[in-house]
């Protein structure tokens, strides 16, 4: 029981230190894609590899707190608008979250470079989003 809360609070640092790095500039819907272990997979503007959580419903993310400073919440831009399959849910709080297919998107704090997939699977809930 240590042992794990001294893992929670490492990955709460570590989120914190991380947040912030989903921001779209410029409110441009995401849709690029990568190519990875698992196929292609969707990207933030960085390249870093999106998630979906099973524990979300259609346009309403559950990721908030502790959950938000692993799986950052890919903010769209105040002016951002939808685009085909992505659309905007707003977040508690009044910020605004990308989707896809109905689907909050989010960037796993512990991927450190483009490709990286380690939150794939992640609990059972976390997938990595695929076009």
């Amino acid at each position: 029981m240590k042992r794990h809360k001294s893992r929670m609070a490492l990955l709460a640092v570590v989120g914190l230190l991380l947040a912030g790095c989903t921001t779209l500039a410029g409110g441009g819907a995401p849709g690029a894609t990568h190519d990875t272990s698992l196929g292609p997979v969707l990207v933030d503007a960085e390249g870093m590899t999106l998630y979906t959580h099973d524990g979300d419903l259609p346009d309403k993310p559950n990721c908030y707190t502790l959950c938000a400073l692993l799986w950052h919440p890919l903010e769209a831009a105040p002016d951002a608008q939808p685009r085909g399959n992505f659309t905007i849910v707003d977040r508690d709080g009044g910020t605004r979250q990308w989707e896809y297919k109905r689907a909050p998107l989010y960037a796993y704090a512990l991927d450190s470079k483009p490709g990286d997939v380690g939150g794939d699977g992640v609990d059972g809930l976390w997938h990595a989003a695929k076009p």
